[in-house]
């Protein structure tokens, strides 16, 4: 009896651990974010338009500079890294992002897309060499590389982080 008692104990623990059916689960479709980031998280608080971002810059002196955040759209993204964008602004003008400490990049495909930029803003003088880099990082022909010349004041930002919009 007491073999028996072992033996309808096993065949008890055998049909415990049996497989029991179940309907498979329906992959979980996770949202895609509105957005990638790039960098250090933005802050939560205002954010300046491409207009108003035109006016602070109109009142920025060589040496000022800015901590804030603006939303516009991407004119150029260097096509070597990703390791700078320009940013329009109303005037026929743009912002030329840097990133912090050059620590990290943006996709090369994203002009014509809305980014949000945290950072600080600033004027600068740029000298020829620089522009000229910057023209060819960006993938001019030979030919406008060639007419630039001399030094230029240019709005610039250095940003900790980026939003970019899909």
């Amino acid at each position: 009896m007491k073999r028996f008692n072992i033996f309808l104990v096993f065949l008890l623990l055998i049909a415990a651990c049996k497989d029991a059916k179940t309907q498979p689960e329906e992959p979980v479709q996770e949202e895609e974010p509105a957005f990638a980031s790039a960098g250090a998280p933005i802050s939560e608080g205002s954010v300046f338009s491409e207009v108003e971002m035109a006016e602070v810059y109109s009142d920025l002196k060589p040496g000022d500079t800015l901590t804030t955040r603006f939303e516009g759209e991407v004119a150029a993204v260097c096509q070597m890294k990703g390791c700078w964008m320009r940013v329009d602004i109303p005037g026929e003008e743009t912002v030329m992002v840097r990133f912090k400490d050059y620590g990290f990049f943006v996709p090369k495909d994203i002009a014509g897309k809305r980014v949000l930029v945290e950072g600080k803003a600033f004027v600068s003088e740029v000298g020829e060499d620089e522009r000229r880099h910057m023209a060819e990082d960006a993938g001019e022909p030979d030919s406008l590389i060639a007419r630039i010349t001399g030094s230029e004041m240019q709005k610039g930002f250095e940003a900790s982080g980026v939003r970019i919009f899909r």
